[in-house]
C-alpha cells in the first residue's frame, strides 16, 4: 500500500500545493451513481477530494454497464458497495460515505448540508427538478450542479454547463432525451459527467461562486 503522504505530494506537484489543499478540505455529495454520478465521483477521488457523500437505492445490473462505472463482476451489487470498491482502490485515502436509500425532496437538505458542492446525478426525471428545488430552497450555502440532456451521439459541443443562480449550475444539452436510436451512451454522459465535476471543481477553488 502506498502511504497517503506519498500521494498527497504527486497530487500537490500535478495540481499546485495551494489548489490542492483546499480540494483535500472539501466534500462533495452525489446523488445518484449511474452514468453521471459514477463518473463524477471517480473523478473527484482521483483529483484526491477530501471526502465524498455517495447516495443509491439501486444495484447494479448488466444493461448499466454500458455507461456507468462499473464492472461485469459487480453486476447485483449495491452500486453504493460497488462503486466504493472502485473508488479505494483509486485512492483509499479520501473518505466515503454511502446513504444506500431512496432520497426524496424532503430528505435531501438533511442528508447534505453539510457538504461544499452537491451533484444532481438522478436518472429520474422526477427527482431532478426536486433536487434542484430542494437546494434552492434549503441549501442555499451549497453549490449545486446538476445535469439536463445528454443522450445520443449528438455534437460534443451543444453540452454546455450554464449558470442558473447563484451557486447553481447545469450542464447537459438541455433538450437531448432518450428515444428511439437515441439511448444514453458513455461517451455523451461521459461528457457531461466531466462537465459537472469540472464545475464542482470550479465552485470548490471560488472560480465560479455568484
Amino acid at each position: 500500500m502506498i502511504e497517503k503522504k506519498t500521494i498527497d505530494a504527486v497530487l500537490a506537484q500535478r495540481h499546485g500545493a495551494e489548489i490542492q489543499a483546499i480540494i483535500q478540505k472539501s466534500t462533495v455529495g452525489v446523488m445518484g451513481l449511474g452514468g453521471l454520478g459514477s463518473a463524477v465521483a471517480v473523478a473527484l477521488t482521483r483529483i484526491g477530494i477530501g471526502k465524498l457523500l455517495l447516495a443509491d437505492y439501486d444495484v447494479v445490473e448488466l444493461s448499466n454497464l454500458n455507461r456507468q462505472y462499473y464492472f461485469l463482476d459487480q453486476v447485483g451489487l449495491p452500486k453504493t458497495t460497488a462503486l466504493l470498491d472502485t473508488l479505494r482502490r483509486i485512492n483509499p485515502y479520501v473518505s466515503f460515505e454511502t446513504i444506500n436509500e431512496r432520497l426524496t425532496e424532503e430528505a435531501i437538505p438533511g442528508y447534505f448540508n453539510d457538504v461544499d458542492v452537491l451533484v444532481e446525478c438522478f436518472d429520474d426525471p422526477v427527482m431532478k427538478p426536486a433536487a434542484l428545488r430542494a437546494a434552492v430552497t434549503s441549501l442555499k450555502n451549497v453549490g449545486f450542479v446538476g445535469a439536463s440532456g445528454m443522450a445520443g451521439f449528438g455534437e460534443n459541443n451543444r453540452i454546455r454547463t450554464k449558470q442558473l443562480y447563484p451557486h447553481v449550475y447545469l450542464a447537459g444539452d438541455n433538450e437531448s432525451e432518450v428515444g428511439l436510436n437515441q439511448g444514453l451512451m458513455a461517451p455523451r454522459v461521459g461528457i457531461c459527467a466531466h462537465h459537472q465535476a469540472n464545475q464542482v471543481l470550479r465552485i470548490l477553488l471560488g472560480v465560479d461562486g455568484e
